[in-house]
């Protein structure tokens, strides 16, 4: 490897991992950074050492897949350069600002692949601060990392692909999940059928987990309204809306989520160019099919750059990969640019999937019109609907980092990593904008929380 020639991975999920072994294979030593103990990511994330239960259990169908991108890493590993519990927490000019089990340090890079991954979309509901109440991804994560479910008698809510996988996940390990509360209807899923089918595969799964929900006795409800988590010291019930109908059922836990999120701080913090991409209804880093962003030597794949699924992520981090290799110098045979244009191909396949499962699981564009005053937005900063929609009555804001310097929404450890959405929604609303007119909230460093302990240490302070 050339000194010129010092990839480095942020992300060790599906993208990350193909993208480290394409690298492997070409002669290249590339560093991975991951935040988790172990490789996988989040849909493919490996329990602690010591944990027993088999991959059939944790991942049902995707065993196969996570096995696969495990055992890939597994056998990389004396080759890579594989910084664990590592978070970066800052990017800019060639350099990483990391923190790795309370240390700090930097990290100088030539070329940089992004598979950072997502997190859940969040849109609050009165009620969503009380103990109990859990994202999606939190619910997997309990299950898969601590063996777990979040509660006794589960309500799993809110749309996407992830809530009925979520959902079967749980009633398959013996957690009772006591309902699935789709606000998308029926016909919105019979309606995206046909563009749904151009991955019949996927397909059927999801038309399994629905099929398996309803023969082991779980009621699901499409098209409903989420009204209210009630209870005081912990969720006991949660209320919703069907037509003109308010029902309520008693629960102990509820993990909810409207699709995904693409994590693109990074992407931000080094300057790649943002455009909105409508069918996402959110603002995305630019890149071309073989991943290059805007900015040169920065290349993205996966969730971080746009939801595509797990198997996507794998294909854009192999893509990536080999574009990087290509624009370094490296040499590229003709069996490399034959795979290069197969993994395009794939990938634009998938996109036009994604058209179908967005008509499938539509973003629920009510939702801002029918938030409550009341509502809390920004949990970290106590922001409420209420007063964001105040400031743009008394200000006249119109953008959200205007809207963020008067409110201090976003303000909070989050980032707006999980109000950001909803108060953007919020703020078009109150405008009557559209959503792309609002802008998007900036990356700042840090962009998660950082110990003072670590802090002073890195400033040669007592700890």
């Amino acid at each position: 490897m050339t000194k010129a020639l010092q990839p480095v991975i942020v992300g060790a999920g599906p993208a990350g991992v193909r993208a480290a072994q394409t690298l492997v294979a070409h002669g290249v030593r590339p560093v991975v950074i991951d935040e988790a103990p172990r490789w996988g990511g989040q849909i493919y994330r490996q329990p602690p050492p010591g944990f027993t239960r088999s991959k059939r259990t944790l991942y049902g169908f995707e065993a196969g897949r996570a096995e696969a991108l495990h055992s890939a890493m597994a056998n990389i590993l004396d080759r890579v350069d594989y910084r664990p519990e590592t978070l970066v927490w800052s990017a800019e000019g060639g350099r990483l600002d990391l923190l790795c089990r309370g240390r700090m340090g930097t990290l100088p890079y030539g070329q940089l692949i992004l598979a950072t991954g997502a997190t859940d979309r969040v849109l609050p509901f009165p009620g969503w601060t009380l103990p109990g109440v859990y994202t999606l991804g939190a619910a997997q994560v309990a299950l898969k990392y601590q063996g777990c479910a979040i509660g006794s008698r589960v309500v799993i809510a809110g749309t996407g692909p992830l809530l009925y996988l979520v959902a079967y996940q749980y009633a398959k390990a013996g957690a009772r999940v006591v309902a699935v509360l789709d606000t998308a209807s029926f016909k919105d899923k019979a309606l995206a059928a046909p563009a749904m089918l151009r991955q019949p595969a996927v397909f059927a799964k999801g038309v399994y987990y629905l099929g398996w929900l309803r023969a082991h006795g779980v009621p699901v409800h499409q098209g409903v309204r989420l009204v209210r988590a009630t209870g005081d010291a912990r969720v006991t019930a949660m209320r919703w809306r069907a037509g003109a109908t308010e029902h309520e059922l008693a629960c102990d836990a509820v993990g909810f989520g409207y699709a995904l999120r693409s994590e693109t701080q990074l992407a931000d913090l080094l300057g790649c160019r943002f455009s909105y991409n409508a069918l996402q209804r959110a603002a995305l880093p630019e890149r071309d099919g073989a991943g290059r962003s805007s900015v040169p030597g920065v290349y993205l794949a996966g969730d971080g750059a746009g939801i595509m699924g797990a198997d996507a992520a794998e294909w854009a981090g192999e893509r990536a990969a080999l574009a990087l290799l290509a624009d370094a110098g490296k040499a590229v045979d003709a069996v490399d640019a034959a795979r290069a244009s197969e993994l395009e191909a794939k990938l634009a396949r998938t996109a036009a999937f994604r058209v179908g499962l967005e008509r499938a699981f539509p973003f629920p564009q009510d939702w801002a019109a029918s938030a409550p005053d009341e509502l809390v937005i920004c949990r970290c900063e106590e922001i409420t609907a209420g007063e964001l929609r105040q400031c743009v009555q008394n200000t006249g804001a119109r953008e959200m980092n205007r809207l963020k310097a008067l409110t201090r929404v976003g303000m909070g450890r989050c980032q707006g990593r999980t109000c950001g959405v909803a108060a953007a929604e919020i703020l078009a609303q109150a405008c009557a904008a559209a959503p792309d007119a609002v802008g998007r909230l900036r990356g700042q460093a840090p962009i998660k929380p950082l110990p003072f302990a670590a802090m002073a240490r890195a400033n040669g302070e007592a700890a």
